[in-house]
């Protein structure tokens, strides 16, 4: 039996308990080399613990997924935060769960507006990379270093997530 839970769309408020929404709706930008660019400045924290810990900056080439989704498993980082931005002006899924009893509680689902991305601290359990509607290309910085950085749970029983009312990708 799929326990059904709705994406809302992401913002910068609905999000602030699970991480960062890395955009540029965000009062910390000035103008750099000589007036010719904005610098949006700071929008995530990147964390990096653990033996021979460093910051990854790595390509991504994500493949769509079909709707509504099928929810089995997600997956966090201890030594690590995860940042996704994507390359292109698509929307992707965004699923994120906070701490349960024994494990991930109940997932929250959003949907990014086109361009922005979101930035997971350490020990937050999300779901894997889900582009919408076409394959989707993204920068992610994350932690490379000694160590396991992944843990993953699967649900005895499935979530199924559907896109909000309306929404077109």
């Amino acid at each position: 039996m799929s326990r059904i839970i709705e994406a809302r769309l992401l913002t910068r408020e609905n999000f602030a308990p699970f991480g960062d929404v890395i955009d540029t709706e965000c009062d910390n930008h000035y103008p750099i080399n000589n007036g010719k660019c904005e610098r949006f400045h700071d929008l995530a924290k990147v964390e990096a613990a653990g033996p021979n810990a460093r910051v990854l900056i790595s390509l991504f080439k994500g493949t769509p997924y079909d709707f509504p989704l099928q929810l089995t498993m997600v997956e966090r980082h201890p030594f690590g935060s995860q940042a996704f931005v994507p390359l292109s002006p698509r929307p992707f899924l965004v699923v994120v769960c906070p701490d349960g009893d024994d494990g991930p509680g109940e997932p929250h689902a959003f949907v990014t507006a086109p361009g922005q991305g979101v930035n997971y601290p350490r020990n937050l359990w999300h779901g894997v990379l889900t582009p919408i509607g076409q394959n989707q290309d993204f920068v992610v910085v994350d932690r490379g270093g000694d160590g396991s950085n992944l843990e993953e749970f699967h649900f005895s029983h499935p979530y199924e997530i559907h896109l909000p009312k309306g929404f077109q990708a």
